[in-house]
């Protein structure tokens, strides 16, 4: 695992990330960017799972927040990967990042199997829709500030 850690650390994209002045920016205001698209997709939905806005229907919410936060967490992985990239073997042993990444698992999975119940049961039920919505708001919630914490410890 560590010498894999060490060529990805050394290979020309590392490499070139660290060494620029502008590109490792950009590539962090992406995954900033992605995080934003996804978190602020996730969590009105998740409120209104909750109970939130009952007067708005939920199928066109669904269709637009979903698809706004998957593709933002497209981005926030593509530009995170890069991001790891440039300090692999310092990142995979931070317990903050291993937090990060289980919660970030959590979080993705849990919506996944929202979905996948969703479509296997047919309607919304609110009562089935509520434990997953709480523990999205928390796990995301968890995944920002562990991300936070990274960059300082």
């Amino acid at each position: 695992m560590e010498s894999w850690l060490i060529a990805l650390e050394s290979s020309g994209i590392a490499t070139t990330l660290r060494n620029s002045v502008w590109l490792y920016p950009l590539v962090n205001t992406g995954h900033v960017l992605g995080v934003a698209l996804l978190v602020g997709g996730i969590v009105p939905l998740d409120l209104r799972l909750l109970g939130l806005w009952r007067n708005l229907p939920l199928a066109p919410l669904w269709q637009v927040l979903r698809t706004t936060s998957a593709t933002g967490l497209v981005i926030a992985v593509v530009c995170g990967t890069l991001l790891f990239s440039t300090r692999a073997t310092e990142y995979a042993v931070s317990p903050w990042f291993q937090a990060k990444m289980l919660v970030v698992l959590l979080a993705i999975t849990n919506a996944l199997w929202l979905a996948w119940h969703t479509r296997v049961s047919g309607p919304w039920k609110a009562d089935v829709a509520r434990l997953p919505a709480a523990i999205s708001v928390v796990a995301w919630g968890a995944a920002l500030c562990l991300g936070r914490l990274l960059g300082y410890f």
